[in-house]
């Protein structure tokens, strides 16, 4: 990311140097910082992972010969779920006189987890359906490995559940490394067949 400063004010930013000048893109840094175009560097102190929060605006300045883009704080996504309504205060209802709810970040994260623990199961639905139509027994491994997949979706689902903030929910996916240079996280791992 690029921005063309003139008098000291920043006037445009763009990722491409053409944007700026035609030959810009083949000039020196000094030719570019005489055109009063600068590479911009980002200050990332605020910026946070946008699966949990909702970053704050993206602002620039200049000072010293350098364009500095920053963020405003971070907020984190709403927790639990919000039943919506209108600008009375009323309870918003859909088509089917349904409560319009939004889904919160635990009820999003808690579907992702389900999401995966089916995708983990379909390579073996195969055995499942076999064995209905043909009562073939389903191997003993596949079976442990079923249930274990579905019991470590429902332990993740209770653990977010159980977190009391935006950033406890967070620290559940967050890697790190223990003393005895084991990475992991608080979730654990799915099983594996």
């Amino acid at each position: 990311m690029y921005a063309k400063v003139e008098n000291n004010v920043i006037v445009k930013a763009n990722s491409s140097l053409a944007s700026f000048n035609r030959a810009a893109p083949s000039w020196s840094a000094e030719q570019l910082a005489a055109n009063g175009i600068y590479e911009v560097v980002y200050n990332n102190t605020n910026l946070k992972d946008s699966r949990f929060y909702i970053n704050g605006a993206e602002s620039f300045t200049f000072a010293n010969d350098t364009v500095t883009a920053s963020y405003t704080a971070a907020v984190g996504k709403a927790l639990d779920d919000v039943n919506e309504v209108d600008e009375e205060g009323n309870a918003l209802l859909d088509d089917d006189g349904v409560q319009v709810v939004t889904p919160g970040l635990k009820t999003n994260e808690k579907n992702q987890i389900k999401a995966q623990a089916a995708g983990r199961l379909q390579s073996t639905d195969w055995y499942v359906v076999r064995n209905a139509e043909s009562s073939t027994a389903i191997p003993a491994n596949v079976s442990t490995f079923r249930t274990a997949v579905r019991t470590k979706s429902n332990e993740i689902e209770a653990s977010i559940d159980g977190a009391a903030s935006v950033e406890a929910v967070e620290a559940l996916f967050t890697y790190t490394t223990g003393a005895d240079d084991v990475v992991s996280r608080p979730l654990g791992e799915w099983p594996k067949l």
